[in-house]
């Protein structure tokens, strides 16, 4: 039997950003191999980003009042994405109880999946107390 070469196992994953992306957030697929903040009950859903990253700036040199645009530190363009078994935390957009499977909320929160989920489920709530309301944070593990 031949052998092929294992290119990741579990993540992360470093992806290009198409939109201003901030750790925590839900990802999902975008066109050219890129990503961006997950849509409510999306369907191509990648995991959790770890850290910010936005697109290369519009080159742009001054703000709207002819300020010059200065940056001690350069925003990376990639992020890396958490996916297969890691556990992370996230931003809630309803109460979720423990073990109950969640998907995307959009805006890069996650919500309770439903008995009969619409989009691809991202994971599961693995904070002990379960998340009590809206905009709290929880742990989820990944699938």
């Amino acid at each position: 039997m031949s052998a092929i070469p294992m290119v990741t196992k579990h993540g992360p994953k470093t992806f290009h950003v198409t939109e201003t992306v901030r750790g925590g957030q839900v990802v999902e697929a975008r066109t050219g191999g890129k990503i961006g903040v997950a849509a409510a009950d999306s369907d191509l859903v990648l995991g959790v980003s770890i850290g910010d990253a936005a697109p290369p700036a519009s080159g742009e040199s001054s703000d709207a009042f002819g300020n010059p645009i200065v940056s001690a530190v350069a925003v990376p363009e990639y992020t890396g994405v958490v996916y297969g078994g890691i556990e992370v935390k996230c931003v809630f957009a309803a109460a979720a109880t423990f073990g109950e499977a969640v998907v995307s909320a959009g805006d890069g929160k996650v919500k309770p999946a439903g008995a009969t989920p619409t989009g691809r489920i991202l994971g599961y709530v693995t904070e002990p107390a379960g998340v009590s309301a809206a905009d709290k944070s929880g742990l989820v593990r990944t699938l």
